[in-house]
């Protein structure tokens, strides 16, 4: 037998493959079913608002809470563009210290006392504001008498926050990559990155009330995909918008789970699934206040879970009295994920009607997109470019750390570690399903006529098989020699890389058990995910990855759980009397070899080798490999402990 024989053997005594995605859907399922039957019991005026109260308070929660909004805003117009029937200010805003946000401003002509305005926020197109399809919808808006501001959100338009304004080269993607980038270094801070998307738009709002042009009681928002999800944010966020219509992003979480999509950082709650939180909660939060959900019929949002939600939630405004005129509207456009020109229609219809009072009257021919450069607000065309000291989510995400930090120091260190190891048990222990290992053994026979393989399957927990190959040498043979656990990435599907240690091991007279974590090695999940491979961005082992986000769980705590059941099937492979389980860890899986060895004490030895060695370090860093690092990630952490403080604790 050769290692190659070892790296590509299949396991045929159960679907481990698919066993992942079964455990974290029926989780999930529950959590959905849960909520579902939670919002049916709310039948009082009373119980409807003490719920969005509620999800309200738990929804900011889990963002990390909101920035404050004390910093001047201190706008600047930089140009003004003279169209036909409006003109469009170039405007650039202050959202917290040295954010800067771009945006563009509509603004009908003729308008003379305060009217009504629409904020609109842009979905994941990199253009953002500039982009053809956010063009059209403005234009459409204002066409109808409506002031519409437009702004760029982070990592698109002129805010991309890793553009380099010495060689003018973006070093991590526009839109959807920077938005996960960034947004993968909030989640350890017990932030989420939709704090900042949020803001800014809260902040825009405030802009807009500083413009003489705009009724402060008559802003309304709206938006596309993620445009969209920012919109329904503003929705159960700031009690100031008067009307709401999110475009191609309303649908329901478990409709979109078995769908196989992945979503973006600001997208990803955590703990927020685990309430039964759901897309109803952010529509009735607009109740009794006016909303129209406009939907894509053939979006890859599933269309049947727009309509569930939308009819499921309709009952709300009931409540109120104020159905019909001032309720839950809903238009279906026959198209695929877009906000479609017949969308933008029914949008300025709707608030024409809500917040201007009259029905539009005006033309909807000859809408035409203008090149994107003459609605630019920067010189550089990016606000790096022209600012030195432009912030964005990796700076503020430093600052938080910080912050941290500061106080950790400022803490007794005794109290600070029970208070750490409290938190770390719950999450690495709770929630789990522990049952009886069960395992399943098989001898493979000799490595190279020199070392002797044995296969174990065992169950870490109810619905997840662990694996693992047990090598031995002459040196170490019988049941009661010591064991030296390996854990690297890719685990028994990397034996090669490891034959020499492992060899060397065994010749010192120690068993090696390679250890194959959940989601790894010969337990890798099947594909789910259209976009990216397995371990890329937005790929299989990320959407399982913040799937247990939303259920207040991680990887990271999943895996050093299958540490711990690791060292249980040690121990009973020696009938319990193995003195001496040591631990031997490559790469950022060192993390969890790290943790599992401060919970429990059977696990006398932990090596390292290149591994991770701050969680901080990796909030810090402007630049990262982003292979692996879901699985590093436990939400908070940082907030209890660092990997330095582990080391010295242990």
């Amino acid at each position: 037998m050769k290692v190659t024989d070892l790296e590509h053997g299949k396991l045929g005594i159960y679907d481990v493959k698919d066993q992942l995605k079964r455990h974290v859907y029926s989780r999930s399922a529950e959590a959905f079913a849960a909520g579902d039957r939670d919002r049916d019991e709310v039948v009082t005026l009373e119980q409807l608002e003490r719920r969005k109260s509620r999800m309200r308070s738990a929804f900011i929660q889990s963002l990390g809470g909101l920035p404050p909004s004390d910093c001047p805003l201190d706008p600047l117009l930089t140009g003004t563009l003279q169209r036909d029937g409006y003109t469009i200010d170039k405007v650039i805003f202050q959202s917290r210290p040295n954010h800067w946000v771009t945006a563009n401003l509509y603004i009908p002509a003729g308008t003379g006392a305060p009217s009504a305005a629409v904020l609109h926020l842009c979905g994941h197109n990199p253009l953002a504001k500039q982009g053809d399809v956010y063009q059209i919808v403005s234009q459409h808006l204002v066409r109808a008498g409506l002031i519409v501001l437009t702004i760029d959100p982070i990592g698109q338009g002129e805010r991309l926050s890793y553009y380099d304004r010495d060689t003018s080269d973006t070093r991590v993607a526009a839109s959807t990559r920077e938005h996960e980038y960034a947004g993968r270094q909030s989640l350890p801070l017990g932030d989420c990155s939709a704090r900042y998307f949020i803001h800014d738009a809260m902040r825009a709002v405030d802009y807009l009330c500083t413009r003489p042009e705009v009724d402060p009681a008559k802003i309304g928002v709206t938006g596309c995909s993620g445009g969209g999800m920012q919109t329904s944010m503003m929705m159960l966020c700031d009690p100031r918008i008067a009307a709401a219509a999110p475009a191609a992003f309303i649908m329901n979480r478990e409709s979109y789970m078995y769908a196989g999509q992945a979503q973006d950082a600001e997208q990803i709650w955590p703990g927020l699934a685990k309430l039964g939180f759901d897309h109803e909660d952010l529509l009735m939060a607009m109740a009794p206040r006016p909303a129209l959900v406009l939907a894509a019929e053939y979006d890859f949002f599933p269309i049947e879970g727009t309509r569930r939600t939308v009819e499921r939630t309709r009952r709300f405004w009931d409540m109120y009295g104020s159905c019909g005129e001032a309720g839950l509207e809903y238009f279906e456009d026959a198209c695929v994920h877009t906000y479609s020109p017949p969308m933008a229609k029914a949008a300025a219809v709707f608030f024409s009607k809500h917040l201007l009072g009259k029905p539009p009257v005006c033309s909807w021919e000859g809408i035409q997109p203008i090149s994107p450069e003459l609605l630019g607000c920067t010189k550089s065309g990016q606000l790096r470019g022209d600012r030195g000291d432009a912030r964005a989510i990796h700076e503020a995400n430093c600052g938080r750390l910080a912050l941290l930090e500061e106080a950790s120091t400022a803490m007794p260190e005794p109290a600070r570690k029970e208070r750490a190891l409290v938190w770390l048990r719950e999450r690495v222990y709770g929630g789990r399903s522990p049952c009886p290992l069960n395992p399943r053994r098989a001898v493979l026979g000799k490595l190279d006529e020199e070392l002797s393989v044995e296969r174990i399957l065992w169950w870490s927990q109810t619905s997840l098989f662990n694996h693992g190959l047990l090598f031995r040498s002459s040196e170490c043979e019988g049941p009661a020699s010591s064991v030296t656990i390996g854990l690297w990435a890719r685990g028994t599907k990397s034996i090669g890389p490891r034959l020499r240690w492992i060899r060397e091991t065994c010749k010192a007279g120690r068993a090696v058990f390679v250890l194959d974590v959940s989601g790894d090695g010969a337990v890798m999940p099947n594909g789910v995910t259209a976009a990216g491979g397995m371990h890329d961005f937005f790929g299989t082992i990320h959407k399982f990855a913040t799937d247990l986000y939303g259920l207040d769980d991680s990887l990271a705590a999943l895996r050093t759980y299958d540490v711990v059941r690791a060292l249980d099937l040690v121990e009973s492979l020696s009938g319990g009397e193995n003195p001496d389980i040591r631990l031997y860890a490559g790469g950022r899986f060192g993390m969890y070899a790290a943790l599992a060895a401060i919970l429990d004490d059977r696990l006398k030895q932990v090596e390292t080798v290149n591994g991770i060695s701050s969680i901080a370090d990796f909030v810090r860093s402007r630049e990262y490999d982003p292979l692996d690092s879901e699985g590093i990630i436990m939400p908070g952490m940082l907030r209890y402990f660092d990997l330095p403080d582990i080391e010295r604790w242990t």
